[in-house]
C-alpha cells in the first residue's frame, strides 16, 4: 500500500521582476458598491476560498464549477508565484497562510483607503446626474469620518435633488476647510460632557467663532474600545490598554477620535507610550487591524466594531454637529441639507446604525456659545 502523501503545493514560477503591475479600472452597472469594495477576480477567488475551506465549497460560494475554481486557482498561483491552497491525498484542498496573509493585506489597503473611494465614486456621481439635470444642487463637506454621514450621501443621491459632496478628514482639518472657503459645510465631534480645559476645547475653540459659525444638530453617538471577542473578558476599561500593554492602533492627529484617546489618557493618567506607533485614517481601518490581528485595540464607533465581528466597550457619548459660516446658512443648498436632516428617512437611518441615535431636533440651527459650554468659559491657567 502506497504511502499517503504529504502536504503538497502548486509549483509556481514567480513573474519577472517588474512584470506585475496594479491597474485600476470603473465601470457602471446597476446597483451601488459599498464603503471601500472594489472588485477584483483574483480576491473574489481568495475570499471564497477562505470563506469556504475548499475548492468545492469555494465553487458554490462564487456560484462557478469545481473546475473553474481549479483552473483559476493555477492561473493565478502562475501568475503570482506563490501557492495559494495546499493539498494531501484524501483530503480537501485548504488555502495557504499566503493566501491568508495576502487576504487581509488588501483588505486593509482598501479600508485605508475607503474614504478616497468613496469621494472618487460620489464624484463620478455627480457628473452623470449634472450631465441629465443642470438644476441639481452641490452641497460640499469636509467632515471627520463617520458612517452614518457615508449613509446620508448615499440617501441624498438616491432619494434627493441635493448632491453631497464629502471629503473625510479629521475634525481640526475640516473646520479649517470651511474657515478657508473650501466647503460649506465641516463636520466635527465633541463629548456630551467635555471640560472647559479638555483638548477639545483648545484644539476646537480658535475655529469657531459665534458670530461667524453656526452649528447644525445631526447625530449622536457611542464610542468605545473595539476588542477581538476572545478578549472581552480580560478587557473591559480603558486603563486595561496600558496596564495589559496591549498593541493599540490610534487615530490621526486632529481627528476627532484623536483628541478623544488624548482625553482618555490624560483623565486616567496614562502615558503616550505606545499610544502613537499605528495609525489608521478611519474608524472601519481601526476596526479591520484589531480583526485581523495586526493590533489588540482601538477606539471607534460601535457601527464599526460589530461590522468586523468585536466586541464593544461603550466609552462615552458625543454629538456629531456640521457647521457653517453664519454667512451661508440661507443658501439653497443648506437650506435644503437642513430639510434633509429634519425627515423621517435620516432619523430612520441613524435608528439602523448601533450606538447612533438623532441629536435633539436634527437640522436644527444652534448657536456655539450656546451648545458648547466649554467655548464661554476661558480656558483655566495652568500652576
Amino acid at each position: 500500500m502506497p504511502a499517503q502523501k504529504t502536504a503538497q503545493t502548486v509549483t509556481a514560477h514567480p513573474p519577472e521582476a517588474g512584470a506585475l503591475g496594479i491597474h485600476l479600472r470603473y465601470s457602471l452597472e446597476p446597483g451601488q458598491q459599498d464603503g471601500a469594495s472594489l472588485d477584483n477576480p483574483l480576491f473574489a477567488l481568495i475570499a471564497a476560498l477562505v470563506d469556504g475551506g475548499s475548492i468545492r465549497h469555494a465553487a458554490d460560494l462564487l456560484g462557478t464549477s469545481y473546475r473553474y475554481v481549479w483552473d483559476s486557482v493555477r492561473k493565478w498561483e502562475s501568475v503570482l508565484g506563490e501557492p495559494l491552497v495546499t493539498w494531501s491525498q484524501g483530503k480537501r484542498a485548504r488555502p495557504t497562510q499566503f493566501a491568508h496573509r495576502l487576504l487581509w493585506a488588501e483588505r486593509r489597503a482598501r479600508t485605508r483607503m475607503q474614504p478616497h473611494i468613496e469621494a472618487l465614486r460620489s464624484d463620478l456621481e455627480h457628473v452623470i446626474a449634472d450631465a441629465r439635470d443642470e438644476r441639481q444642487l452641490l452641497l460640499t463637506m469636509s467632515a471627520s469620518h463617520d458612517l452614518a454621514v457615508s449613509l446620508l450621501q448615499r440617501h441624498m443621491a438616491e432619494h434627493t435633488d441635493l448632491h453631497l459632496a464629502v471629503t473625510f478628514s479629521g475634525s481640526v482639518d475640516s473646520l479649517r476647510s470651511l474657515n478657508e472657503g473650501q466647503c460649506l459645510i465641516a463636520g466635527f465631534h465633541v463629548p456630551v460632557v467635555t471640560p472647559r480645559t479638555s483638548v477639545f476645547a483648545r484644539a476646537l475653540k480658535p475655529l469657531l467663532e459665534p458670530n461667524d459659525h453656526t452649528l447644525i444638530a445631526c447625530a449622536r453617538r457611542t464610542q468605545g474600545l473595539m476588542v477581538r471577542k476572545e478578549d472581552a473578558q480580560r478587557i473591559r476599561t480603558f486603563e486595561d490598554v496600558s496596564a495589559l500593554r496591549l498593541r493599540f492602533v490610534n487615530r490621526q492627529a486632529g481627528s476627532g477620535t484623536r483628541m478623544l484617546v488624548d482625553h482618555l489618557r490624560r483623565e486616567h493618567s496614562i502615558r503616550a507610550q505606545g499610544f502613537t506607533d499605528h495609525v489608521e485614517q478611519t474608524h472601519v481601518a481601526v476596526g479591520l487591524c484589531v480583526a485581523s490581528g495586526v493590533a489588540d485595540a482601538g477606539v471607534g464607533i460601535e457601527a464599526a466594531a460589530l461590522q468586523f465581528g468585536l466586541h464593544f466597550v461603550p466609552l462615552l457619548e458625543e454629538r456629531y454637529f456640521l457647521a457653517c459660516l453664519t454667512k451661508n446658512r440661507e443658501l439653497p443648498a443648506v437650506r435644503r441639507l437642513r430639510e434633509i436632516l429634519a425627515g423621517r428617512p435620516w432619523a430612520q437611518i441613524l435608528t439602523s446604525l448601533a450606538g447612533y441615535q438623532p441629536d435633539g431636533v436634527p437640522g436644527e440651527m444652534l448657536p456655539i456659545d450656546a451648545t458648547l459650554p466649554w467655548w464661554r468659559n476661558p480656558p483655566a491657567r495652568r500652576k
